[in-house]
């Protein structure tokens, strides 16, 4: 599902954006990095020919992975995805649906480990038009294979939404919101996840409702990136949770000393873990030090009408890459120093902050993939970023 669905879902961002004030773009006056942006080709899946969707990627062991979905000219859609050895040749993968839904799927969350992708695909539909979701996990021939799972178990009258997949030393974690607040779902096989709903301190309780947007694998076990809406509250704060079993979570949270906001992606940096997120009227960053977080960075500005989110966050070699759309538009920025100070990088092509764009980054060793999506067209780029801030 898209971030915007899961915000119209989840029915918190409006609150936060009835009276927020604009303020003028933190990067105005730095001049954005330039990269050499390297245009990437991604072939035809097998089948109809239609417009690809491009909506996530994701590297480890040498791979790289990008994912999303083939649309025909009436909006029908199929899910596809892509590997290539090196960032640079791309081979379409099969994929294998078992449902009726899972035909139609667009993958749009990919997490790698061991060498082996997972993914979540989703397709609206049935009376309400809710997301019909389902993961998929990779096979040795490098097949890609809707998993059968019953219905409420991302679904039903509970669901609200099933946002980003992790992979991890102990398996794969997702995390997400239902009724009762956040939730994840875990599995050492990516085959059979177990829900966790209504967990103390995860779910929402008497201080107030929470969300959980992201999830990554840190030093001592999983880390979660969310948001809390307090009761009686109007405007969200940022929240982060760590677990050693992904079982039992201790709740944070996040510092802000510019005003409220929300953590939206999380990433480990080395022995670090960052997250980042809307802060104030822009974006800024966090940093677990083993004990508890501070605030570091921040970075660009809300700057048009939309929904400010921070859509991508990847780690290549020192640099930390975030991508966010601010409203307006999307835009880049880079990191030498697990989040501390920031500088806007310009990206490959402009791509609109609307309700059918998306924008992803990957990245391993000193590259980045970034793919995007600008709601009439598809493009995939690569980038060193080496020589960034040298």
């Amino acid at each position: 599902m898209s971030r915007r669905r899961a915000v119209a879902l989840l029915a918190l961002v409006a609150v936060l954006l009835s009276g927020c004030a604009r303020s003028p773009d933190t990067d105005a006056d730095v001049r954005p990095l330039t990269l050499a942006w390297q245009p990437l080709t991604l072939p035809a899946p097998p089948g109809p020919p239609g417009r690809l969707l491009v909506r996530d990627a994701a590297a480890c062991a040498d791979r790289w992975y990008v994912v999303g979905a083939v649309a025909d000219a009436v909006g029908d859609t199929r899910p596809a995805a892509w590997s290539s050895p090196d960032g640079v040749t791309w081979t379409a993968l099969r994929t294998l649906p078992i449902s009726h839904y899972g035909r139609q799927h667009v993958l749009y969350s990919v997490a790698c480990r061991d060498g082996r992708i997972a993914l979540l695909g989703a397709k609206s539909g049935g009376a309400h038009g809710n997301p019909r979701t389902a993961t998929w996990r990779q096979s040795p021939d490098g097949t890609l294979t809707e998993v059968a799972a019953p219905f409420e178990l991302f679904g039903g009258p509970r669901a609200v939404n099933v946002a980003r997949i992790a992979a991890g030393p102990s398996g794969w974690l997702i995390a997400g919101s239902r009724r009762d607040g956040a939730a994840v779902w875990s599995s050492a096989d990516a085959d059979r996840f177990t829900l966790r709903e209504g967990a103390a301190e995860l779910a929402g309780d008497g201080r107030g409702r929470t969300s959980a947007h992201d999830a990554a694998a840190g030093p001592s076990g999983w880390f979660l990136a969310g948001s809390l809406l307090p009761t009686g509250g109007t405007s969200l704060l940022p929240v982060a949770w760590t677990s050693s079993d992904g079982a039992a979570w201790r709740r944070w949270m996040l510092p802000a000393t510019a005003g409220g906001g929300q953590a939206h992606r999380v990433a480990r940096v080395g022995s670090a873990v960052v997250v980042v997120g809307s802060r104030g009227d822009g974006f800024g960053a966090w940093r677990w030090d083993g004990a508890g977080w501070r605030e570091a960075g921040a970075f660009g500005a809300a700057a048009g009408p939309g929904v400010a989110w921070v859509d991508g966050l990847a780690v290549a070699g020192e640099q930390v890459v975030a991508v966010a759309g601010d409203g307006g538009g999307y835009g880049m920025w880079i990191s030498p120093d697990a989040g501390g100070s920031w500088r806007p990088v310009g990206l490959p092509a402009v791509v609109p902050d609307g309700g059918d764009s998306a924008v992803a980054v990957a990245g391993a060793g000193d590259r980045v993939v970034v793919v995007a999506d600008d709601g009439g067209s598809s493009r995939v780029w690569s980038a060193s970023v080496r020589d960034v801030g040298r």
